[in-house]
């Protein structure tokens, strides 16, 4: 079978995807066997292993690729989208909401709240997509929450806190692994997360659990490799070294 609009055989198209590796730059567009376009910042870009590569998007549309959801034809070098260079932090710049990227219809709030459970969960309906009760306990009061109305997925380094020590610069990919991430996301009181917003542990800590709270966001920091003011380094080093 072919693609269509293609003269490339599948074969062809798995023999190219294993010599990737040899024309991959930050600018690689992938071409997929479903005819998608997929620059660095599509959401599907890691899991397109077999592709046709160009060098830019307008190239891959030209040669008859369409656009992917989510994917616009503005793209930068060095995998950056043109719509959020130049601009101020805005949430769409982590993904539209929470990500459901296997498609199983639990988003990235279900499969938190399933997996930070002490109990088994109860689902709204027999689909299972939506957790409406459990047992969690708060990290921010040690409480134990058994209705999820009552819960709010906290991004343990904020997101906007994120944008403005280098987020910005990262391409759409890593900013929606990032909003998505499991490690940098807890469940808490709905209260106490909009009480936090932006801000960092300098700013604002929890009733309780606060040494816990600040060394995981430290760790996660340094994961994504953002990048500290001095004052906020040295008061994160100084609180950790009370712990």
């Amino acid at each position: 079978m072919r693609i269509p609009g293609s003269p490339y055989a599948p074969d062809l198209i798995v023999i190219v995807g294993l010599f990737s590796t040899s024309l991959a730059h930050a600018d690689l567009v992938k071409k997929s066997n479903s005819g998608f376009c997929h620059p660095p910042h599509s959401s599907w870009y890691g899991r397109t292993k077999s592709y046709i590569p160009f060098d830019s998007l307008k190239g891959c549309l030209a040669s008859g690729g369409a656009l992917p959801k989510g994917v616009s034809i503005g793209s930068s070098v060095g995998g950056q989208d043109e719509s959020q260079q130049g601009r101020g932090y805005e949430r769409s710049a982590f993904g539209h909401g929470w990500d459901d990227a296997d498609g199983d219809c639990q988003n990235t709030r279900a499969e938190v709240l399933i997996a930070t459970s002490t109990t088994e969960v109860r689902f709204a309906d027999d689909k299972r997509c939506r957790v409406v009760t459990g047992r969690w306990i708060s990290p921010f009061t040690g409480k134990v929450i058994q209705n999820s109305n009552r819960i709010d997925i906290d991004h343990v380094v904020p997101l906007e806190w994120a944008w403005e020590r280098g987020g910005d610069s990262w391409n759409r990919a890593k900013r929606e692994r990032f909003g998505n991430d499991p490690v940098n996301l807890w469940p808490v009181e709905l209260s106490l997360n909009r009480s936090k917003g932006a801000k960092g542990p300098d700013e604002w800590l929890p009733p309780a659990g606060q040494c816990g709270c600040v060394a995981r966001f430290v760790r996660i920091v340094k994961q994504y490799g953002l990048e500290l003011r001095p004052d906020e380094a040295h008061w994160l080093r100084s609180f950790l070294d009370r712990c």
